[in-house]
C-alpha cells in the first residue's frame, strides 16, 4: 500500500545528492511530498530551486516555506511541516541526524539515506563555493542555470564561428550556431532575401534564445554561443536602418552572457554566398563596441591569428572558471 513521504530541505541548489534522497522516498508507489526551505536573500531563489526540482521530479508534490526559524528546534519544525502539509506523512527520508528526533516529534517513520555520502559524495556547501567544480552534480535545468555563456559578437567574417567551434574543442562542449544565418540561406532559396521586415528579427532573436537556453542544459560548464539576440537587434539596425525596440527587449529579457567576445575587423573578408555586408563591417563593428560599452556587459576584443584569439579567449574564460559564481547575478524567470 502506497504511503506518504516527506523529504524536506533547503535544495540550494538541488543536486544529485538530493536527487538520489527523493528516488529514495518514491520507491514502492510512495505518494512523495517536498518541503523546500527559502530564504529571501538566497540566489537562486526558493521559487526557481522549486521549478528545478518538479521538472526533476514531476510526480513529487512540492511546497516551499520560509526558513525564518530555528534549524534545531525540531519540535517548532515539527508543526511547522503539518501545518504546511495538513497531515502527518508516514515516513520521512533525510540524510541528516537531525532526522529521528525530528520525525519522532511529527509522529512518523524515519528512514536514513546515505548519511555518509557515500553514493553521492556532494554537498549544496561544496558547490555554492564553485559550481563548475562539481559539475557531474547538476541535473538539466540546474546546468542551464549555471552553464558560463560565452557569445561571440562581431561584423560579418570575423572569425566568431571558427572561434566557437575551437572553443568548444578546447572545453569539450557543445556550441549554438547562428539562426539568423540559416534563416537567411532560407530566405535567399525563397528570393524574399531582400525583403526584411521586424517580424523577422523577432523570430530570429527568440528562436537564437532557445537554442542557447536548450544548449546550456547539455554544456559542460562552459556554452559557446555564436551569436545572441543583442547582435539580432544590431542587425536589425543593420537591414531596417532603425533600432527595434520589441528585439531589444527580447535581448534585454534574456540573460545576459557571462562573457562577449568581440572579433575585430583586421582579418580578410571571405564571401560564402550569403554575406553582403564588406563594406560596412567597419560601422558594424564601432556599433558592437558602442553598444557592448553601453550595456555594461563583459566583454574583451580578441585580435591576430585564430591561435592567438583562442588563447585571448581562454584566458578570459578561465579567469571566469576560477572565480566566484557570477552566473546569478542575470537570470531573467
Amino acid at each position: 500500500m502506497a504511503k506518504t513521504a516527506l523529504v524536506i530541505g533547503k535544495f540550494y541548489p538541488p543536486h544529485r545528492g538530493h536527487k538520489f534522497l527523493i528516488d529514495a522516498a518514491s520507491v514502492d508507489n510512495n505518494v512523495v511530498h517536498v518541503i523546500l526551505c527559502q530564504k529571501s536573500n538566497e540566489v537562486p531563489e526558493g521559487k526557481l530551486r522549486k521549478g528545478w526540482l518538479q521538472e526533476i521530479h514531476p510526480h513529487a508534490i512540492i511546497k516551499v516555506i520560509d526558513d525564518v526559524y530555528d534549524p534545531t528546534d525540531s519540535a517548532l519544525w515539527a508543526q511547522l511541516v503539518k501545518a504546511c502539509l495538513g497531515f502527518i506523512p508516514d515516513v520521512v527520508f533525510t540524510s541528516e541526524d537531525y532526522g529521528t528526533e525530528f520525525s519522532r516529534l511529527l509522529g512518523s517513520k524515519h528512514v536514513l539515506v546515505d548519511k555518509n555520502r557515500l553514493n553521492i559524495p556532494i554537498s549544496a556547501t561544496q558547490i555554492r563555493s564553485n559550481p563548475w567544480q562539481y559539475w557531474e552534480f547538476f541535473e538539466p535545468p540546474v546546468r542551464e542555470y549555471y552553464a558560463i555563456r560565452v557569445v561571440m559578437a562581431g561584423a560579418e567574417s570575423t572569425g566568431k564561428t571558427t572561434l566557437s567551434r575551437d572553443l568548444a574543442k578546447v572545453y569539450e562542449t557543445n556550441w549554438v550556431p547562428e539562426f539568423g544565418r540559416s534563416y537567411s540561406e532560407r530566405k535567399i532559396r525563397e528570393g524574399t532575401n531582400d525583403d526584411w521586415a521586424t517580424s523577422d528579427f523577432v523570430t530570429i532573436a527568440n528562436e537564437q534564445c532557445l537554442l542557447e537556453n536548450n544548449a546550456a542544459r547539455l554544456a559542460n560548464r562552459v556554452l559557446i554561443c555564436d551569436t545572441d539576440a543583442f547582435a539580432t537587434a544590431i542587425w536589425h539596425r543593420r537591414y531596417l536602418k532603425e533600432r527595434s525596440p520589441e528585439v531589444e527587449a527580447i535581448a534585454l529579457n534574456h540573460r545576459s552572457p557571462d562573457l562577449v567576445i568581440l572579433t575585430d575587423i583586421a582579418t580578410p573578408f571571405e564571401q560564402d554566398g550569403v554575406r553582403d555586408g564588406e563594406l560596412i563591417r567597419g560601422w558594424m563593428h564601432d556599433v558592437f563596441l558602442e553598444e557592448l560599452i553601453k550595456s555594461k556587459r563583459r566583454f574583451i576584443m580578441v585580435k591576430g591569428t585564430p591561435k592567438e584569439r583562442l588563447e585571448q579567449a581562454c584566458s578570459e574564460i578561465n579567469r571566469i572558471l576560477k572565480g566566484p559564481c557570477s552566473a546569478d547575478k542575470n537570470q531573467m524567470e
